[in-house]
């Protein structure tokens, strides 16, 4: 089994989430997530005075694949996701060992 993770646009969240499930992904965990990349921020002006965000807010998205759909997952993810700009975001994929149900007991893919 695989984790990946993805670092995403916010304004990208729904569009992300209705392809994967398309796709046929039953489940992910979406997180409020604020960071920054080569970006590094931007700088804003609020009634007249001048500050720099240094964290933007991004959206953090995890789902359990089997190595099998792991890389049809990636397409889904980058095809979405790219805007073409900077900001678009990260992803990473991680071996993961084993995953158990708590209700039930289940391990391995049956628990996911």
């Amino acid at each position: 089994m695989k984790l990946v993770t993805a670092i995403i646009r916010p304004e990208k969240t729904d569009l992300i989430r209705d392809a994967l499930e398309t796709y046929g992904v039953q489940g992910m965990t979406i997180s409020q997530a604020s960071g920054y990349g080569r970006q590094r921020g931007h700088t804003q002006v609020y009634r007249g005075a001048e500050y720099t965000v240094d964290l933007l807010p991004k959206v953090r998205l995890e789902i359990l694949v089997e190595e099998s759909s792991c890389d049809d997952i990636l397409d889904v993810l980058i095809s979405t996701a790219n805007t073409g700009s900077a900001g678009d975001g990260k992803i990473w994929v991680t071996h993961v060992e084993e995953v158990i149900r708590v209700r039930t007991g289940e391990r391995g893919m049956a628990a996911v």
